[in-house]
């Protein structure tokens, strides 16, 4: 790979793009390398920063691509408030440094736990301005000069992963941060068990703002219930749960164990991490998938979104070798398809060298669309070929 291009402003960037004799791997801080790129010259947008307006009454914020997460979380901590979607940071899973980028985050539709009360992160972005395979700078929603219309740019680039355009400025919601929260561990014995309890909770009226499921020492595993809001409400919701979910398991209230939750840090060492989603009531099969074929050689698993959710994980005396990989990751895939959901290979050590699809492959219909848009928006087919693949 050739140096590294890294344009300092959108003009730039798009004089860049118009020029461009040929592929590009598009990055922010380069923390989620996620699927495979065709050889391909890098360009980041880590250059592009700075926060352009922040509106703390009205709840608004608008930052270029390159800015940080970690800088624009502590702007709006300062006036309590955050990003209420609650970003994943990749780094632990991913082995990667650098600094997770606004840009990385909604290209990627980065969302945590509390995705289950307020949405993703696409939910959470006004406007967005870009620049498409072309050279074209393009706008789309609020705080932002021009619109175009036929396409909700917004929606469309987040999860887009740079296959459509690069992103240069995003206009964000906020929310205030909570006065209080607690969390609620349910000890279970099985993970049909867990899913019920999880399900419980988010079947109450107490607006529960995460769910999730982690494996415990002890061979069960650990229902976490987080309610947040003002302190008595907290209190009052956190005691009806209690009696409610008693038939589970034991309650105990914990210590605030979302960063672990959300950013996977004890899965660091793993060879090989998916990342799962379906419906919560699907979230069993999959694992009595991975049961089956796994049998004596265990796997680490873990839940969020009330099942929704999956995270899998094997180390690498997990894995007999790189075929076993392979058939395991192509079973894993095919069950999901089944069951109208995305399997995604995070990373592995193993299938490095295998030639596979990381992202769940689109149904006909969905691919020609996403065809279709690609020509649209990148005719010469230079932005991050190949990466949902």
């Amino acid at each position: 790979m050739s140096d590294m291009l890294c344009p300092e402003d959108e003009a730039a960037l798009a004089d860049t793009l118009r020029e461009a004799a040929g592929p590009l791997q598009i990055m922010g801080g380069g923390t989620r390398p996620i699927g495979r790129i065709a050889p391909a010259q890098a360009l980041s947008t880590r250059r592009m920063q700075g926060i352009t307006l922040y509106e703390p009454g009205a709840m608004t914020l608008v930052a270029k691509t390159g800015t940080s997460i970690e800088e624009i979380e502590a702007v709006l901590a300062a006036e309590k408030q955050r990003l209420a979607f609650e970003p994943m940071d990749h780094r632990a899973i991913l082995g990667t440094s650098g600094q997770p980028t606004l840009g990385g985050v909604i290209a990627a539709n980065v969302s945590g736990p509390r995705r289950i009360q307020v949405g993703a992160a696409r939910d959470f972005a006004l406007g967005v301005t870009f620049v498409d395979g072309t050279g074209q700078v393009l706008s789309n929603g609020g705080r932002v000069m021009k619109n175009v219309t036929g396409y909700d740019l917004v929606k469309l680039m987040s999860g887009s992963w740079g296959t459509l355009g690069v992103l240069t400025e995003v206009a964000l919601k906020v929310l205030p941060v909570s006065e209080t929260q607690t969390t609620l561990k349910v000890h279970v014995t099985t993970w049909a068990d867990a899913v019920a309890c999880m399900s419980a909770a988010l079947g109450t009226p107490f607006d529960v703002s995460g769910a999730a499921t982690v494996q415990a020492k002890d061979g069960g595993f650990d229902s976490l219930i987080r309610i947040e809001g003002f302190e008595t409400s907290v209190q009052y919701r956190a005691c009806e749960l209690t009696q409610r979910l008693a038939k589970f398991g034991a309650v105990d209230a914990v210590v605030d164990p979302w960063a672990e939750v959300k950013d996977l840090a004890a899965w660091a060492d793993l060879d090989t991490v998916w990342r799962i989603s379906v419906r919560p009531t699907d979230s069993l099969n999959v694992i009595e998938l991975m049961q089956n074929l796994q049998q004596d050689r265990g796997f680490h698993c873990q839940l969020d979104w009330g099942g929704g959710l999956i995270w899998l994980g094997l180390e690498a005396a997990q894995i007999a070798d790189a075929q076993a990989g392979l058939a395991l990751h192509q079973a894993l895939q095919r069950r999901v398809a089944q069951l109208k959901g995305h399997a995604t290979l995070m990373t592995s050590g193993i299938l490095r060298d295998q030639d596979l699809c990381h992202f769940q492959p689109p149904e006909r219909t969905i691919e020609r669309v996403s065809q279709s848009l690609r020509k649209t928006f990148d005719p010469r087919g230079v932005l991050n070929p190949g990466r949902m693949s």
